[in-house]
């Protein structure tokens, strides 16, 4: 369920593909129900809330709330009052009571699971940074041309962000409208865009920072954008999946990139399944089955294929 300016919709959670990196199967026999970025945000960001949200107002130091000290130092601040440059990246780690960091974190975990699958880890925590710092960005620069100055907390710009992402990625992947009316993805996610664009023009007086979720959108749009266009910067970020989140505990093959899965050619899976009978999974069935993945989600998958992709994870692994 998600809330935009009071107009919630309810959503089917998606299944998880996995081009850019291999997690192990989990409860549902798909990739990992929480990948290890998506479960450390979430993590952080409740830890986060519970302490300044739930634990420290309670204290106080000179008649002061405590609460109140660290918020002028982690919240994002207007440029020129209790500015701090580490505010755009605290900021998103701050949210304003229980559903705000409800929602933000649902959203999270229901579209950015299957990104990190595709993307890997590094690149998919790369990305999320980049929006939230972005939307924070154009908090700061455009918000008071709006008559909107005040202090900024929540995930929301980069949520967006990943958002966009998805919609980009997979735009005509239904998304359940209270669990009945299946709406596509790049409709879903446009008409969310346009509610946030129409409320932060309108100075809609509801205390959501609008500007700063249409700045993680952007953000989220000119990476997609650069990487559809640029092989330098695709090059980039397939090093970064490949590179960061490597285990040195567990050397052996390197994970595939992002870039080598977009990259990969159309086989026919039934005729490339075995190498000459002998029960090998070859990188080309893989390929074919991540082709698959990526134009109809892992549900699409036969049990065939399923096995041979878990098997894959595993000699990864």
């Amino acid at each position: 369920m998600y809330d935009v300016n009071n107009v919630r919709f309810m959503m089917q959670p998606i299944s998880g593909g996995g081009e850019g990196r291999y997690y192990r199967p989990g409860l549902f026999g798909g990739f990992s129900f929480f990948p290890p970025v998506i479960k450390g945000l979430l993590i952080t960001n409740g830890l986060m809330w519970l302490f300044f949200g739930v634990f420290l107002p309670a204290f106080t130091f000179q008649n002061v709330p405590i609460f109140v000290i660290f918020r002028e130092y982690l919240e994002l601040w207007p440029l020129g009052t209790n500015f701090w440059p580490w505010q755009l990246v605290t900021y998103m780690f701050l949210h304003g009571g229980f559903w705000h960091i409800f929602f933000n974190m649902l959203m999270l975990w229901m579209f950015g699971t299957e990104l990190e699958h595709t993307w890997g880890s590094a690149k998919f925590l790369l990305y999320y940074l980049l929006c939230g710092i972005g939307a924070g960005v154009a908090n700061l620069l455009v918000a008071p041309m709006l008559g909107q100055v005040a202090p900024t907390v929540g995930a929301s710009g980069a949520v967006f962000g990943i958002l966009i992402a998805f919609g980009m990625l997979w735009p005509d992947r239904p998304i359940y409208v209270y669990f009945l009316l299946p709406i596509k993805a790049k409709y879903f996610i446009a008409a969310s865009i346009g509610l946030e664009l129409i409320t932060g023009i309108t100075g809609s007086p509801d205390g959501v920072a609008h500007v700063a979720h249409l700045g993680g959108a952007a953000v989220g749009f000119i990476f997609i954008f650069t990487e559809r266009h640029s092989e330098a910067f695709r090059n980039l970020m397939g090093n970064l999946g490949s590179g960061v989140f490597r285990r040195a505990s567990r050397p052996g093959p390197r994970a595939w990139t992002g870039s080598e899965v977009r990259d990969a050619r159309f086989y026919d899976i039934g005729e490339t399944r075995h190498k000459e009978d002998e029960g090998e999974v070859t990188q080309e069935v893989v390929d074919a089955i991540l082709d698959k993945i990526s134009k109809g989600g892992y549900q699409s998958l036969s049990d065939e294929e399923k096995r041979i992709l878990n098997e894959a994870s595993r000699k990864i692994h």
